[in-house]
């Protein structure tokens, strides 16, 4: 079997080792283990340690990085070094631009951004992509919210705090009037209306991943926008401006953790739209689809977990079963569609649509 290293076992981490584990020999490594409820063997160790993480990267023929943004470029560079497969859940782009210039020379295959948003809406908007002739306007959207709100963030972090202040901080890349630029983050609000239920969406960092490199010429709007109950993007920016805590993000992400502990009951939408021509027809080609928690291996798993790690998963198998190179960077808007979902896990994915459509409405 394939021997694959997990590292960072927080909420996605665990799932994503207990569902390679049934196709893999698996072995997991964190800082600290809250739980040894784990189906594989896990070590304790700091990342940081070089000549630790050399150690145990030893003999591995991937690692699967699920650790904040900030540390993924450590373990990039030693997976670079012995030649083993790499994949990562960032939405950070200057993580990933570091891990592009590795895969120049790189032995394995160098794959970051394989969870959500970036990674399956990316995919998902891709494959809407080729059912044109010619492109006009891509419009993605992603949410991960509680089902029962409280309070005025209508919130909780079930993601990592420290990825989500990094997105609402960092600019975002988009495309506009057939333009590639970046746009501040939290602004460019909308009102989105899911099944009669009011969201607002804004900008975000990071989600797009590398789209805008790759249909940069060849369509006039491309943007990624993260969905929220109405009226968070407010509080967020007063936060981060007004308070200036975006110069203090251990201080913020201390009060956002203590203050929106996660939920059990969360989902996860996923919208995306594309029109453009088909022929000599203006036409317009929607997914939409909404994700609850699931049970897996007799354990209820929240939706933004599962989404996360299986998409994870599926793009890890596909690396390992000749369907993606085994070597140098792979975008996520390589992978298609349909192998993702023919995947063992990317088939969680499979979902019947939802009867109402999404509106959009510009605010």
């Amino acid at each position: 079997m394939n021997h694959i290293a997990i590292i960072g076992l927080g909420k996605v981490g665990s799932l994503v080792g207990t569902l390679l584990s049934e196709d893999f020999q698996v072995e997991g490594l964190d800082r600290f283990l809250s739980s040894d409820d784990f189906t594989f063997p896990v070590v304790t160790g700091d990342v940081t340690d070089e000549a630790l993480l050399k150690s145990f990267l030893k003999n591995k023929q991937g690692v699967v990085s699920c650790l904040p943004y900030h540390l993924n470029i450590g373990v990039a560079e030693v997976a670079h070094e012995l030649g083993i497969h790499y994949f990562d859940l960032t939405e950070d782009v200057m993580t990933t631009t570091a891990v592009r210039r590795l895969a120049q020379t790189a032995r394995g295959a160098m794959v970051p951004q394989c969870g959500l948003a970036p990674g399956f809406i990316g995919i998902v908007g891709a494959d809407l992509c080729k059912r044109f002739t010619k492109l006009r306007d891509i419009e993605l959207r992603v949410g991960a919210l509680p089902r029962y709100p409280n309070g005025l963030l209508g919130y909780s972090f079930t993601w990592s705090p420290a990825g989500v202040i990094n997105e609402y901080i960092k600019d975002a890349e988009v495309i506009h009037n057939g333009v590639r630029k970046f746009v501040p983050s939290l602004e460019g609000i909308e009102t989105i209306n899911i099944e009669g239920q009011e969201f607002e969406a804004f900008s975000t960092s990071g989600g797009l991943g590398t789209l805008c490199e790759s249909l940069e010429g060849r369509v006039d709007t491309l943007n990624y926008k993260t969905i929220r109950y109405p009226g968070h993007a407010k509080l967020m920016r007063f936060l981060l401006y007004e308070l200036i805590l975006k110069d203090r993000k251990e201080l913020l992400e201390e009060i956002l953790t203590e203050a929106k502990p996660p939920v059990r009951e969360d989902v996860v939408y996923v919208y995306a739209v594309v029109e453009g021509w088909q022929g000599d027809q203006l036409r317009r080609e929607e997914f939409y689809e909404a994700y609850l928690p699931r049970e897996i291996h007799g354990r209820e798993w929240r939706a933004i977990s599962w989404t996360t790690a299986a998409s994870m998963a599926a793009v890890v198998e596909l690396v390992f079963n000749g369907s993606l190179p085994s070597q140098g960077f792979i975008k996520q808007e390589d992978i298609t569609l349909e192998q993702f979902l023919a995947t063992k896990w990317g088939s969680f994915y499979v979902a019947p649509r939802a009867a109402n459509q999404v509106q959009l409405k510009a605010v």
